[in-house]
């Protein structure tokens, strides 16, 4: 049995006086980068591919990479910029050696710097320097300016790199909206 109209009325303006928000408001997704869009070679220019997206706080870089061939070592920026890790110690942060590397950029308006440590292969361009913004995910930008010699990456692609919103709540959400309107529309 269906309440009187006046009473249903009042619970399908509550019900959707609850549901649109999540719909209208929604956080955004971090972005997932492939580093160089490709594999973690020597054959990619690193800076220009960074160039094209705008990193935020909480993306994740992903270096795939032949694990007997390369590394992703993330470095200090004295290191970056020699490619000298004295065997390894000097100026390492972390070193990743899997061949399938998810790096989460966890820190706003900072750079992250990486590198390959096998021989010869930093000097021959296998670096990444990646600022992130100090907005979180979703928005581009901001921050400091970087230290010189490293580019200021863009906002135009970093937003429109990420997901809006998860697709199975924004999917939940959409179906309870459209039961509660055909439930309302029904009196």
């Amino acid at each position: 049995m269906l309440p009187s109209p006046p009473l249903q009325m009042v619970a399908c303006s509550l019900l959707l006086f609850l549901l649109l928000p999540p719909l209208l408001f929604r956080p955004a997704a971090a972005a997932e980068y492939t580093v160089g869009d490709g594999p973690w070679d020597s054959g990619t220019n690193y800076a220009v591919w960074a160039d094209k997206h705008a990193f935020a706080a909480g993306d994740i870089l992903v270096f795939q990479y032949v694990k007997s061939q390369h590394n992703v070592v993330q470095v200090t920026e004295s290191t970056y910029r020699s490619c000298d890790t004295g065997g390894g110690v000097a100026g390492v942060v972390k070193t990743y050696t899997t061949g399938f590397d998810k790096i989460q950029l966890t820190e706003p308006n900072t750079t992250y710097w990486f590198i390959c440590d096998f021989p010869g292969h930093c000097l021959g361009g296998m670096k990444l320097a990646v600022k992130v913004s100090g907005a979180g995910a979703g928005a581009g930008g901001g921050g400091s300016p970087p230290p010189s010699g490293v580019p200021l990456h863009p906002t135009s692609r970093g937003a429109a790199a990420r997901s809006g919103w998860p697709a199975v709540w924004g999917s939940l959400t959409l179906a309870v909206l459209v039961f509660v309107i055909n439930y309302c529309i029904a009196f």
